[in-house]
């Protein structure tokens, strides 16, 4: 029976082993750029993007087709169900009807008629289409660069949100270290406590040191669902999906974040919603040039060839030749007056070009302002950082000398207490101000134009 049970145990042993194992094989692990290269393929927002540069391209066809030959073919065939009569002066019969005498009804038709025809068109000159080629080529790439920008606001959304999850990681990390600490403290304080070395009064202030630490331990790890959740949400992965973060907040190099304060200044182009103004900007100068080109003569040629036929009886309609048609024809439509309807037009298309230069104009000052207040929130993060770092390590001392002292006698459990707290206030607090730093680092990049600079698809 004991063998059989052993037997049970290891085996239930091995179930669970392997449970783990394959649990952590789906568990995908990704980097914070293999996380951003994730969002760029699933984001909906990037998808929808993708899908108005789709769109767009079937606009740009559309605006070509214009120049293209329209052909068309048209086939009729009409029952004259009543013939329409035609009044004739009576002498138009005969010549020696009175003058008085009443009109002659005559048909003016036959009951059946058909035809068959084709029609060709070509636009042989247009001011307007011609500018609107150019503008589609602009239109084009407009579009691909709001796909871009798309990227960009995603790329930055999923750092931000990776780099949250693994600060609550961190902070659940310390206040799991500092209940166990606590936890031992807690034991030696109670064991002491039945040795008469201490007052009940101490276990019970460690206790509610100990119940505070697990209640916070309970919010952060909350707190850490959410950020996964927010991290998957952005990142366009379902969200029952596991993952697991790969890069360590701890491990950025800070001397490398310092190296990029001293970088050149901002280049502008490098910007892509400066570059999507600049785009911008083209397509209202093509949208001025093409109203204005409306002055311009408009050519254009046709060819029509047809068959028709017409008789009163429908069997003698199929059987009978058709007579055969066609017209070539050269329009030249030439702009007299339009009750300046054109230069109105114009002059709101010249006020859109200043709105988008003004625009221009508007977006440089921010992005140095953005660069300017990104790099001074580095420096800030990286003093904060220092300074955060130094207290961490006397906290570790104070509560390590705080300790050995409660545990010789010569300190108070007030003081252990005290030190604990501080302890964990700076653990968190160093954590913060690395946060801090690396979401100034991500927005300078921003500002800079360098926080995605993937391969267009």
């Amino acid at each position: 029976m004991k063998n059989e049970q052993n037997f049970y145990s290891r085996l239930l042993a091995i179930v669970f082993v392997l449970f783990v194992t394959q649990s952590r094989a789906q568990e995908a692990g990704f980097s914070v750029k293999e996380a951003i290269d994730y969002a760029i393929n699933h984001n909906l927002n990037v998808k929808s993007a993708k899908l108005d540069a789709v769109s767009a391209e079937a606009k740009i066809g559309e605006v070509r087709s214009a120049g293209l030959p329209q052909v068309s073919a048209n086939v009729n065939l009409t029952d004259n169900l009543i013939i329409q009569r035609f009044f004739l002066p009576a002498n138009f019969a005969d010549p020696n009807a009175p003058a008085d005498a009443a009109p002659v009804a005559l048909k003016f038709g036959v009951k059946y008629s058909g035809s068959a025809s084709a029609t060709w068109n070509q636009l042989l000159f247009n001011g307007t289409y011609l500018v609107g080629l150019k503008a589609a080529a602009t239109y084009r790439e407009l579009a691909q660069k709001q796909v871009k920008q798309s990227r960009v606001t995603v790329a930055e959304a999923v750092s931000k949100a990776y780099y949250s999850a693994q600060v609550a990681e961190e902070r659940a990390k310390v206040l799991d270290l500092n209940i166990s600490r606590l936890d031992s403290l807690m034991s030696e304080t109670k064991a002491m406590n039945e040795s008469g070395f201490v007052e009940l009064l101490d276990v019970n202030r460690l206790e509610v040191q100990y119940n505070n630490l697990k209640t916070e331990r309970q919010k952060v790890q909350n707190l850490i669902e959410l950020s996964y959740t927010l991290l998957k949400y952005q990142m366009g992965m379902p969200l029952d999906e596991p993952i697991r973060l790969t890069d360590s907040i701890q491990e950025e190099n800070i001397e490398g974040i310092k190296a990029e304060l001293i970088q050149p200044q901002v280049d502008y182009q490098n910007r892509i919603e400066y570059s999507v103004l600049d785009t911008q900007r083209k397509l209202a100068d093509l949208d001025l040039r093409s109203i204005r080109s409306g002055y311009l003569p408009v050519l254009s040629a046709s060819l029509g060839y047809g068959h028709n036929n017409g008789r009163d009886n429908l069997g003698d309609l199929f059987s009978t030749k058709w007579f055969n048609n066609s017209i070539l024809s050269l329009n030249l439509q030439i702009p007299i007056f339009d009750g300046l309807n054109k230069k109105y037009q114009i002059d709101q298309k010249k006020l859109a070009l200043d709105k988008v230069k003004v625009g221009q104009t508007l977006l440089e000052q921010s992005i140095d302002f953005e660069s300017a207040q990104a790099a001074i929130s580095i420096k800030n993060a990286i003093g904060a950082l220092e300074s955060q770092e130094r207290n961490l390590a006397l906290s570790k001392e104070v509560a390590r000398v705080s300790k050995i002292k409660y545990q010789e006698g010569v300190g108070s459990n007030i003081e252990v207490i005290n030190a604990e707290s501080s302890l964990k206030e700076s653990e968190t607090n160093y954590f913060a101000a690395l946060y801090d730093l690396i979401i100034a680092r991500i927005d300078l990049q921003k500002a800079k134009g360098e926080l995605y600079t993937g391969a267009e698809n």
